[in-house]
């Protein structure tokens, strides 16, 4: 199962981390995988392009994590937020399509 893990402070997201395989499909040909894995990466590209800051992140085969800066302006944490809960209506949407292949949980500071 693919773990996707949400850090959040208050109601604004901080940090999303994805880990694991769907194990649906021979490793190069699961669509559960490719389908996280576009949205996640897609995501970490927005927040890329359009922050004045980048995130951390890390980019491992099965295992993404990335972290906002902890001290973007208002404007770059509006955009920031925009983004991830955009992934977050993807994921969940996959997760509740395709149960037991996608989970979503949350982490509260």
């Amino acid at each position: 199962m693919i773990q996707i893990t949400f850090t959040c402070r208050g109601s604004e997201f901080q940090a999303f981390s994805v880990a694991g395989h769907a194990e649906f499909a021979p490793e190069g040909q699961d669509i559960y995988c490719a389908g996280v894995s576009a949205l996640a990466q897609t995501t970490l590209l927005g927040l890329i392009k359009h922050l004045s800051r980048e995130p951390v992140y890390e980019i491992q085969k099965g295992w993404l994590t990335c972290e906002l800066p902890s001290d973007l302006d208002e404007t770059d944490q509006l955009k920031a937020q925009v983004l991830l809960s955009t992934l977050e209506a993807g994921l969940k949407s996959m997760m509740e399509a395709y149960q037991g292949y996608v989970q979503v949980e949350y982490r509260r500071c």
